[in-house]
């Protein structure tokens, strides 16, 4: 006897992984990401073999989100929905910890941040100490210097300073939070192994580029030039590979395939 495809009852069990990624705010690839790694896996498949997902399934996904924004990671979410002796109490404990210090550390940082802004409004440069008091000690006040000695004599350098000086705080913040999120982002593409080249790969070194257009008119070459450097001076690759290991040789390579598909060869890339 001719078998009937598989057909859903609700609405929620006929939630293919196009349709949930766009419900819940992930993307595909993430969700594919966590069905391959056992942390949210569709209860059902068609006859296609395309993932449908349930009513438990995204109850699941909406348990992980709430986990990851807390900070915890893939392995000991799915040890904390997986486990039935996993002490969730310890665990949100540990983590509740973490955060009031990192808020600590982060109402510090704000408040370096606006005596550094009132700094520079003023004209006062601020000396080696308050550098590392402001970016934290993996900042080398040399860096400055040598950001000066390299670029300070071109057009670049000249747009950077004059749009800095007409921003407000609120501008600063704005940057900031953008910054903090692009970061994110990119080490959850590196996790969920999106490749250099790939659409998702390429919008994000769009989003990087449309990040530093913000302080100068950044091209496709001049972007490549910066993620030669990110991956060549140790003070940046220590940077990247901080936030998540083997991330800036892997950034360096989705600048290079994104400006390769925007007519720009990488190899003979030019600051220009």
């Amino acid at each position: 006897m001719r078998r009937e495809p598989f057909q859903p009852e609700t609405d929620t069990e006929r939630l293919t992984v196009g349709r949930l990624a766009a419900l819940v705010g992930v993307s595909v690839r993430t969700l594919h990401h966590w069905d391959d790694i056992g942390l949210v896996r569709p209860s059902n498949r068609t006859w296609a073999g395309y993932r449908v997902y349930s009513d438990e399934d995204v109850a699941r996904i909406h348990r992980v989100l709430v986990y990851r924004e807390l900070g915890f990671i893939l392995a000991d979410i799915k040890h904390v929905l997986d486990d039935p002796n996993a002490d969730v109490q310890d665990q949100l404990r540990k983590q509740r910890s973490q955060l009031v210090e990192r808020i600590s550390r982060l109402q510090d940082m704000v408040g370096a941040v606006d005596r550094m802004m009132e700094a520079s409004a003023t004209g006062i440069r601020l000396s080696p100490e308050e550098q590392v008091e402001i970016f934290g000690n993996d900042w080398d006040p040399a860096w400055a210097d040598q950001a000066e000695e390299r670029w300070g004599g071109n057009a670049q350098w000249k747009q950077y300073a004059e749009r800095a000086a007409n921003r407000t705080r609120e501008d600063w913040k704005i940057i900031a939070t953008e910054s903090h999120a692009f970061n994110a982002d990119l080490v959850e593409a590196k996790r969920a192994n999106v490749s250099p080249g790939s659409a998702e790969a390429n919008a994000l070194a769009e989003r990087h580029r449309a990040m530093m257009s913000r302080h100068f008119d950044c091209t496709h070459a001049m972007q490549v030039c910066l993620g030669h450097m990110f991956a060549e001076e140790p003070g940046y690759t220590e940077y990247y590979d901080a936030l998540g290991p083997g991330l800036t040789l892997w950034f360096h390579d989705v600048i290079r395939a994104n400006a390769q598909a925007n007519g720009v060869d990488p190899d003979s890339a030019t600051w220009e």
